[in-house]
Order: C-alpha cells, then sequence, then structure tokens
C-alpha cells in the first residue's frame, strides 16, 4: 500500500489502498470452500465516520489534551492518530483483524505517535481505564450495533465520555445521539464512491437523556 495524506486531513498520513495493492487476495478464502471468507480490509481505507471524527478532534485538540483516549474499532487507526497527534497522555486502539493491527502499528509509526493496540473484541466486557471513548463508523451492520451499545453504556456508567463518527450508517442509534459537529469528507471505503458527503459528530448519551 501507499503512504499518502488522508484526504480532507493533511496532517495524517495513511498505508491505504490503491488499485495496485493487491488487497483482493485477503478476500479469497483458502482451502476448504466451506471456510469462510476472510473479513474485507477495512483498515485500508479512511472511511468517513473515522475521518470526521478525527478532524473534529484535530481542530479542538482541547476535547482529548491530557486524557486517556480509547479508539474504538481502530481498523486503519486513523482516529487515535488524530487523538495522539492533538495531544492525548495514552491512546489505546482495539482492532479485532490481524492485518488491521499490523496496518495500525505501520500508520502509528508513520505519524510519529505512540499507541497501545488490543487485538480482541473488548465489547463483552468492562470498559478500560480511560477518558473518553472515540467511535468511529461503529454502526455500520446489526449485530456489531448490537454489542456496541451495551459497551457504550458500560462506558456512560464509569464516567467515561463517548464520541461517535458517522455519516449516518444504518444501524446509527440516531435517538442516542446529540450533533456536535459536521463536515463534508469523502467516504473513500466500501460503497462511498470518494465523493465528500455530510457526516457527522455525536456526543453518545444516556437512554434517559
Amino acid at each position: 500500500m501507499r503512504l499518502a495524506p488522508v484526504p480532507s486531513l493533511p496532517e495524517i498520513r495513511l498505508y491505504m489502498a490503491h488499485p495496485g495493492s493487491g488487497l483482493r487476495r485477503l478476500l479469497e478464502p483458502d482451502g476448504d470452500a466451506e471456510e469462510s471468507a476472510a473479513e474485507p480490509p477495512y483498515w485500508a481505507y479512511a472511511w468517513a465516520g473515522g475521518a470526521v471524527l478525527a478532524r473534529y478532534v484535530l481542530d479542538r485538540p482541547s476535547i482529548v489534551t491530557d486524557r486517556r483516549v480509547l479508539d474504538l474499532g481502530a481498523g486503519s487507526g486513523l482516529v487515535g492518530i488524530a487523538a495522539a497527534k492533538a495531544g492525548a497522555r495514552e491512546v489505546l486502539a482495539t482492532e479485532i483483524d490481524c492485518n488491521g493491527v499490523v496496518a495500525l502499528g505501520l500508520n502509528a509509526a508513520a505519524n510519529g505517535v505512540a499507541i497501545t493496540t488490543i487485538g480482541e473484541d473488548i465489547t463483552a466486557g468492562p470498559p478500560p481505564a480511560v477518558d473518553l471513548v472515540l467511535a468511529g463508523d461503529v454502526f455500520y451492520g446489526q449485530a456489531v450495533a448490537r454489542r456496541v451499545i451495551p459497551f457504550l453504556d458500560r462506558c456512560l456508567a464509569a464516567g467515561i465520555e463517548v464520541l461517535v463518527g458517522d455519516p449516518g450508517r444504518a444501524w446509527l442509534p440516531r435517538a442516542r445521539l446529540r450533533l456536535l459537529g459536521e463536515y463534508q469528507v469523502p467516504d473513500v471505503g466500501g460503497n462511498g464512491g470518494g465523493a465528500p458527503k455530510p457526516s457527522g459528530v455525536f456526543a453518545f448519551v444516556p437512554a434517559s437523556a
């Protein structure tokens, strides 16, 4: 992959997919046809939810300055890198894809920041010892939303602030969100085609709020 500035985020460079990357090989199952196919290499793209959240953090560094931050479902590490650049005291990033963990480490090094990676799904357990959770593009499917929402509720109960970045995907829990800001950013991963579209940054709030 090529190391290049992220659209709408020139402060950050990522190793991103391009037509010659050969990442299609990661989508082809090996061996027995009954084996499940590999996960799509979502960590090779800058998705709109992550991009808008990263832009918001870089424009308002006081949100993360001297705080412990969790980048939930980090993918490329874009949001965590933005938090580190903006002055976070410590950045943790969770990523369950083994290739994504490697990409995240390479991207952090390319941007001169330190990120501690947790290579497993933490949503079934208690939140780690952080002050702020940044969740970019985590509501792309029903199953993952059903895991993430209870986890974010446990974060709120523990006094942890939660910010969500999303372009309005199908399983976004709109009733639990308060809009903080909006940017036009390209949704260069998946079906977006790279066209700029309005994407929002939200505070995740308690169900009774």
